[in-house]
């Protein structure tokens, strides 16, 4: 595989003993969804498909109006959350990427709900009935600050690949935003340099999670 962001891949050629190893556009490591474009996209609407699918295996329990909605929020939490945000902790999360992570939050609750599109309840409307708030982003960065904490920490390989900048000039257009950025936007902890710095303290560092979590953002 090639990964490169421009539209056209190089044509790579690879042999082991006179066999041409086939070029990938994605291919799956860990359970992950590599994509030769770098992005995450098909990552993150397979973690969804695959969601979706293991909450209508448990539609009988997640929908049951005799169990209280508290209960059947934590067994979304506890058997449906874990499928959906696995290696979240290295996604890239843009606006387009939110809002289909926001759009299935809302697809759970009124699933078990039982509200039907006809209703034209609204989100707000729905979040109260179910007694809860918009909490799966929050979660991902949570999770996502959690970690980078810990890589910045360690000052391994991981660091560097994280904070390590490319030799040359960078391509036209909008730059793809990085997931340092976003998680200095979450935390509200200045430029990228502030929040690097902040993950040597353990203490400190943990504070701003907290606080960022219990803003809501």
């Amino acid at each position: 595989m090639v990964v490169s962001r421009k539209q056209e891949l190089p044509i790579i050629n690879i042999y082991i003993k006179g066999t041409r190893l086939k070029q990938k556009d994605q291919f799956k490591y860990l359970r992950s969804l590599i994509s030769s474009d770098g992005r995450n996209n098909s990552e993150v609407a397979s973690r969804i498909a695959q969601a979706k699918t293991n909450f209508q295996k448990m539609k009988t329990v997640l929908t049951n109006k005799n169990i209280s909605i508290r209960t059947r929020r934590r067994a979304l939490e506890c058997y449906i959350e874990p499928i959906l945000m696995y290696g979240c902790e290295a996604w890239t999360i843009s606006k387009q990427t939110q809002r289909k992570l926001e759009a299935t939050e809302m697809w759970f609750l009124r699933r078990m709900l039982r509200i039907s599109w006809t209703a034209k309840k609204t989100n707000d409307t729905v979040l109260e009935e179910a007694h809860t708030t918009r909490l799966l982003i929050s979660k991902i960065r949570k999770r996502q600050a959690t970690f980078f904490g810990h890589v910045m920490r360690r000052e391994k390989l991981e660091n560097l690949v994280t904070t390590g900048m490319l030799e040359g000039k960078r391509s036209r257009g909008k730059q793809r935003e990085k997931l340092i950025e976003g998680l200095t936007d979450w935390l509200k902890a200045g430029k990228s340099l502030e929040a690097i710095e902040a993950t040597k303290d353990r203490k400190k560092w943990r504070a701003m999670i907290a606080n960022a979590v219990k803003q809501g953002t």
